[in-house]
């Protein structure tokens, strides 16, 4: 099991077949999928576990989320080769499952990470890029590879893969499901940071310590800011930030940030 510091302090954990969710007293939700043996592939009843996971993140207590696989890989998507569905049951229903753990996964007001190693791809891919940062080894491998097994694009690809590399070079992944390095995928600028194997623990640390340290309030308002951008006009969100700053005067974080420049160190916020 690979190592993680963030965990050192770790108050509790949930544990089932297919999920391990660690909180630490810093507030940092690490979510591992927890199938190895299937390059972490999730099964359909896994997509229900992880949206009720998500649902259960409380930006009261805690500060990020970070999601990562067991093992050497990150999520090799949907397991199509053990995973065996009732013949009777509508396979719409199971992807409305996949769409809710997304879209929790996309609302989450709190800071989300991702930490990739191996293979992320099909779901997996995109299960990895709704995260906010995207931290990836050197050795881990990306593909849209739904094209490949006779399927279209899911778990919110076609929506976020667009806004992230532009709509022809997203045509190009998804419908050619080519396999890239880590390194193509940072230079697309789907990955925040590409490390090493060996550091890749020491840079997700610091990243979410980073973010732990930040205002709780203003950077889920900032988040939501930025989410809704392409569904807004332009003095729509205008007013919106009017609203959000509004929000964030009244703070005590923002008193405490004034207090701490003025006195030249730095704000210890505590999301009030």
């Amino acid at each position: 099991m690979k190592r993680q510091s963030m965990n050192d302090t770790t108050q509790s954990m949930i544990t089932n077949t297919e999920f391990l969710v660690r909180r630490s007293s810093m507030g940092v939700v690490t979510i591992s999928i927890n199938r190895p043996t299937r390059k972490n592939a999730v099964t359909t009843a896994g997509w229900g576990v992880l949206l009720d996971v998500l649902r259960g993140v409380n930006p009261l207590h805690d500060r990020v989320v970070v999601i990562t696989g067991e093992g050497s890989d990150f999520c090799a998507g949907n397991d199509l080769g053990t995973d065996k569905t009732d013949p009777e049951r509508q396979p719409l229903n199971d992807m409305r499952v996949v769409g809710e753990a997304v879209l929790a996964l996309h609302k989450q007001p709190l800071p989300t990470v991702a930490r990739v190693d191996g293979v992320a791809v099909g779901a997996g891919m995109n299960l990895a890029l709704a995260c906010d940062f995207v931290v990836s080894s050197d050795r881990a491998r990306f593909s849209e590879i739904f094209v490949k097994r006779g399927l279209s694009i899911d778990c919110g690809g076609s929506w976020i893969l667009p806004r992230l590399v532009g709509l022809r070079r997203a045509k190009q992944l998804t419908m050619l499901g080519h396999i890239i390095n880590a390194q193509t995928a940072y230079e697309f600028g789907l990955l925040y940071k590409l490390v090493p194997a060996d550091e890749l623990d020491l840079v997700v640390d610091a990243l979410v310590r980073e973010l732990c340290s930040g205002p709780p309030i203003a950077l889920a308002l900032s988040k939501s800011l930025l989410s809704n951008s392409f569904d807004v006009t332009l003095p729509q969100a205008l007013e919106d930030e009017g609203r959000a700053q509004a929000i964030n005067a009244a703070t005590a974080d923002a008193r405490e940030a004034a207090r701490a420049f003025l006195e030249k160190r730095d704000p210890k916020f505590q999301g009030r």
